[in-house]
């Protein structure tokens, strides 16, 4: 299959409904774990707990830090009382964030709305559209508060995917701890950078005493996340744009290890981005970085940095399938099609997939 013949139908597959994924497991580190082996297509099935066994001594180990945002915000609008829900995306300066309304057709410039907490009682803060963009989000600048990132744990929500058909404070498992890593200290993201909710403190301490080193990334995850590649081409598709920084301590593990001849092991599409973006701006190097990145990976694409992944399941048809697939086969098309039939065995084998669902180790 040649490049100009992958295309966005070549992701496509049959999910059973009931496998995706509505609360977590119990323990985080006891989700399935679908082990891939690249080179041969040998699937091996085990528990997460079971990740250090699959780690050498020297490898290090990447992980994205990112918070997630309780984004997810109710209020009515000051003329009828009509309820709209806000998620907020990203912040423009203090107290004016882009967001998306639902719903939100008839909602003009200058429309006031106001918060509601979480007993459904008037939080005392004021919201008023400023513009809408040719994209369908919203300019809000929020009164009433000296910073609404201050009082989001008070009145938002965390925001679940679309695919958990269920309001966060009504399942008995807490989504404020469970859809956030153990690890997460960077406030920003508007979904969790899931493969990381596995990992406990305690699987952590293992794999550093078996000699593999920990550093982090910083990737804000944003909606586009979520969204199906509508191009049937790949090269038509306009890829979402996500803040990151790499640190100058993770460039200076980074370069270390590689010298050392150790591996690079990325947990999650959104560390991968990150390595990727960098490593490609500067010709296979890496160094320290910050800013906005549109990189969208998809086969066959030269990786320059990644040398294993921790991912988990992924929705047809979006760029973090295409990325996977690029991965399980770097430089080459066919990688899709060995990502596909692991699918197939995940789906035979009951696993539970997307934010909430089981794992995957690429190697």
């Amino acid at each position: 299959m040649s490049l100009a013949n992958v295309r966005t139908s070549d992701f496509d597959f049959e999910l059973p409904p009931e496998l995706i994924a509505q609360i977590p497991v119990e323990d985080r580190d006891q989700s399935r774990l679908l082990v891939l082996e690249r080179s041969t297509g040998r699937i091996q099935h085990r528990r997460f707990a079971d990740l250090p066994e699959f780690l050498r001594p020297g490898d290090l180990l990447i992980l994205n830090n990112s918070r997630v945002l309780r984004a997810r915000l109710w209020a009515t609008k000051d003329s009828g009382g009509a309820e709209v829900e806000i998620l907020l995306l990203e912040e423009s300066e203090a107290n004016v964030w882009w967001a998306l309304l639902r719903p939100g057709k008839r909602i003009r410039a200058r429309t006031q709305l106001s918060l509601k907490d979480t007993t459904q009682s008037s939080a005392g803060v004021g919201v008023e559209v400023l513009r809408k963009s040719a994209e369908g989000q919203y300019l809000l600048k929020f009164s009433g508060t000296r910073d609404i990132t201050e009082e989001l744990d008070r009145l938002g929500e965390i925001p679940l995917p679309p695919y958990i058909t269920r309001r966060s404070h009504t399942a008995p498992i807490n989504d404020a701890e469970r859809y956030q890593t153990v690890y997460a200290d960077r406030l920003g993201s508007v979904a969790a950078p899931t493969a990381g909710l596995h990992f406990t403190d305690r699987l952590l301490s293992q794999i550093r005493a078996k000699g593999v080193a920990i550093r982090h990334v910083t990737l804000h995850v944003g909606l586009g996340t979520f969204a199906p590649v509508k191009a049937e081409s790949l090269e038509n598709h306009i890829m979402h744009e996500e803040r990151f920084e790499l640190s100058l301590e993770t460039a200076e593990a980074i370069r270390k290890t590689r010298r050392a001849g150790g591996r690079i092991v990325a947990v999650g599409t959104t560390s991968v981005r990150v390595l990727e973006a960098v490593a490609a701006s500067l010709a296979g190097n890496i160094a320290p970085a910050a800013g906005r990145t549109r990189i969208f990976i998809y086969p066959p694409y030269p990786f320059r940095m990644v040398e294993a992944l921790v991912t988990n399941f992924h929705l047809p048809r979006s760029t973090l399938l295409m990325l996977v697939s690029a991965f399980a086969a770097p430089n080459e098309t066919r990688g899709g099609e060995l990502i596909l039939s692991a699918y197939a065995e995940a789906i035979r084998e009951r696993y539970r997939f997307f934010s909430y669902g089981d794992a995957m180790l690429i190697l």
